[in-house]
């Protein structure tokens, strides 16, 4: 089970743990390069000015100085400073800066996925951190980017959330222009600030959402009522469609959005069924994304939040008169992390990467045994040479304390044997050719 950091928000794994992390991180990579994804790696440093350009999230976002720099107001740099520096909250905000300053060197659309530590300023609890891994997958184009992509995006990621040992999932999704379109029709024309108040409504409730319709944006309670009862719309398939009709309401923007949600979840229903929802109160809080939102939660686990999110960006990279839209979503590894240890969702087959330890005979058997160890190592099996030329029961103990499956013995003739210490049988072996059976190979990571 996962340990509580010495510093709240800030997790750090044992090695049994990370074990599990990197397993998660491998299966991702896996799964995006598969598809086509490049690996970049921003810088975690940005410019307060570009962080903020897009989206209310001034209070998570963490100032950046030097300890010997003479400031003012306890050394924290102003936001109003545009090119104060700041740490990276997310991937989407640095990539479309990536994008922008790299254009003439990438190839349009530019598949990308990127794994990297971010930080927010919140407050810890369960499924957040200050410190935290997202995995993010993008795609981008030079003046347009095609619809399909949308579709796509969210089909790689329902294929790599599937290859993962955690439980059932969703991807709830729904699309701004329908949302706004909506709005728009039942003449809400502040659509940023009605989206920020349904994105609200499973924290605060329908109630206190129509209060805030009605108090911030001058909603009557009929409009208020209306954007709620879009709010509940949520199908397993394409009725959604018509379930928004019957409310009514007529907007050019909101067909848009209408026919844009419908591709995305017949193909997920088709492709990865049992996996999609079209779910009309997700709204994302960031004012960036124009299209596709989505959101995805774990079945049974659902107050951990979204472990997945993301969607269609049109504006947020841009230079002169030329755009960049985007389409991506962002998994949140650590939060995944977390809840697979914390549950003890999954176990590991041991906790070390070794395979093997070389015991030792006497300390002038150690370069003999690097040797044995340099053939099998040679031939990808993790190993590991003893220490010290304790009696063979401590080293075999010394193994079976870490988790190591077999000791490999050399006599005083040089023949070899190699015994596996949890059933106890011993067998000859030459270190140019015997390997253990693949499940003992490597760590296995499994659903518990």
């Amino acid at each position: 089970m996962a340990r509580t950091a010495s510093l709240s928000g800030f997790p750090e794994w044992l090695p049994q743990e990370r074990l599990v992390e990197l397993h998660v991180l491998d299966t991702l990579r896996k799964i995006f390069e598969l598809h086509g994804f490049s690996s970049i790696e921003t810088r975690a440093v940005e410019t307060v000015g570009q962080l903020l350009r897009k989206g209310e999230i001034d209070k998570e976002v963490y100032g950046l100085r030097r300890l010997q720099e003479e400031t003012e107001a306890a050394g924290m740099p102003d936001k109003s400073d545009p090119h104060a520096l700041a740490l990276h909250f997310d991937l989407t905000v640095p990539f479309a800066r990536y994008v922008v300053e790299n254009a003439g060197y990438l190839a349009f659309p530019f598949r990308r996925y990127q794994i990297q530590k971010v930080w927010r300023g919140e407050r810890p609890q369960e499924g957040r951190a200050r410190e935290f891994t997202q995995a993010d997958i993008d795609v981008v184009g030079d003046g347009e980017l095609p619809f399909r992509y949308d579709v796509e995006i969210a089909l790689v990621i329902a294929e790599a959330l599937s290859a993962l040992p955690i439980p059932d999932f969703r991807l709830r999704i729904n699309n701004r222009k329908l949302a706004e379109g909506f709005y728009r029709g039942i003449g809400l024309n502040d659509t940023p600030g009605v989206l920020r108040s349904i994105d609200k409504l499973e924290k605060i409730g329908p109630e206190r959402v129509a209060e805030l319709l009605k108090e911030e944006l001058g909603a009557t309670d009929e409009q208020a009522q209306a954007a709620l009862k879009l709010a509940t719309i949520r199908t397993e398939d394409t009725s959604f469609v018509e379930q928004v009709r019957q409310l009514g309401v007529t907007h050019e923007l909101l067909e848009e959005g209408i026919d844009e949600l419908e591709q995305v979840i017949s193909a997920v229903v088709q492709r990865a069924p049992g996996k999609v929802v079209a779910d009309l109160s997700i709204a994302r809080g960031l004012d960036y994304y124009t299209g596709t939102v989505v959101e995805t939660v774990l079945v049974g686990h659902e107050q951990l939040g979204s472990i997945c999110s993301g969607g269609r960006y049109d504006a947020l990279a841009s230079k002169g008169n030329r755009t960049f839209p985007g389409v991506g979503l962002s998994i949140g590894v650590t939060r995944l992390v977390s809840r697979i240890l914390g549950q003890e969702l999954v176990t590991a087959s041991r906790s070390v990467p070794t395979a093997v330890l070389i015991a030792l005979n006497d300390d002038q058997s150690w370069p003999a045994a690097q040797d044995v160890a340099a053939q099998l190592r040679g031939r990808g099996i993790p190993t590991e040479v003893a220490a010290k030329a304790e009696k063979f029961g401590k080293q075999i103990k010394f193994a079976d304390r870490r988790g190591i499956p077999f000791v490999w013995f050399t006599d005083e003739d040089g023949k070899h044997q190699v015994k596996d210490i949890r059933t106890g049988e011993q067998v000859n072996a030459d270190p140019a050719t015997w390997t253990p059976a693949d499940e003992d190979l490597h760590v296995r990571i499994t659903t518990a």
